[in-house]
């Protein structure tokens, strides 16, 4: 079964950036977090500011008497706004009409690659599923498909979009290993599974109404 969600791409060029003065705490950020942040230290600069990157990488600039730690800490504090702004950019790149700078994709397809047969398997297992094989394809009309034997395939641009989203795209799949059809019995796998995937299908809506055609098969 395949679920048919479109997906039009942006060309993010801008990059979004806020400045604060040194943080005071001392708490560092969790591993996962600290992953996708790359430090710069700057002789010139006064502050620490921090950049969320048109592909949603984040760097923290490191004024002179700085410290790594302070880095860490300021860029946790600064953890609710990056979470808005890399949505925002998610959104951005959901609106139709739109193409994606080369770089932007080639650096997206590989985090698709990583991240989502990952969290696909992760879901499975909290589902007690078994997934045959993963794929991540460049599909142009479907976010995802479920083969009868278990082949799930999933297309890369859901690496950019807000994790509920991609989570209910994935169970959704997940859910064809049970049932193969999008019968009432379905959909009540998925809502045991994803108990707010009517939010979800919410926002898929939303970018239908702004121009973008949907098709579930």
């Amino acid at each position: 079964m395949q679920l048919g969600l479109p997906f039009s791409q942006s060309t993010p060029h801008s990059r979004v950036t806020t400045e604060h003065p040194a943080p005071s705490t001392q708490h560092p950020a969790p591993s996962t977090w600290r992953d996708d942040i790359t430090f710069v230290r700057h002789p010139r600069a006064r502050r620490y500011v921090i950049r969320v990157a048109a592909n949603g990488g984040i760097r923290v600039t490191v004024p002179r008497g700085g410290s790594k730690r302070q880095a860490r800490a300021f860029a946790e504090q600064q953890r609710p706004w990056v979470e808005k702004q890399r949505r925002k950019l998610a959104l951005d790149r959901a609106r139709p009409g739109q193409t994606i700078d080369s770089k932007v994709e080639h650096t997206l397809r590989a985090r698709a690659k990583l991240e989502l047969p990952a969290r696909l398997l992760e879901l499975a297992a909290e589902n007690q599923l078994r997934v045959a094989r993963v794929s991540v394809r460049n599909q142009r009309w479907r976010w995802g498909s479920c083969a009868p034997n278990g082949h799930i395939c999933l297309n890369w641009r859901l690496v950019q979009m807000p994790p509920e989203i991609r989570d209910y795209v994935m169970i959704h799949e997940l859910m064809h290993l049970k049932r193969m059809d999008h019968s009432s019995r379905f959909w009540r796998l998925v809502a045991r599974a994803c108990p707010n995937y009517q939010d979800a299908r919410n926002w898929l809506r939303e970018h239908v109404r702004q121009g973008t055609p949907l098709a579930i098969d």
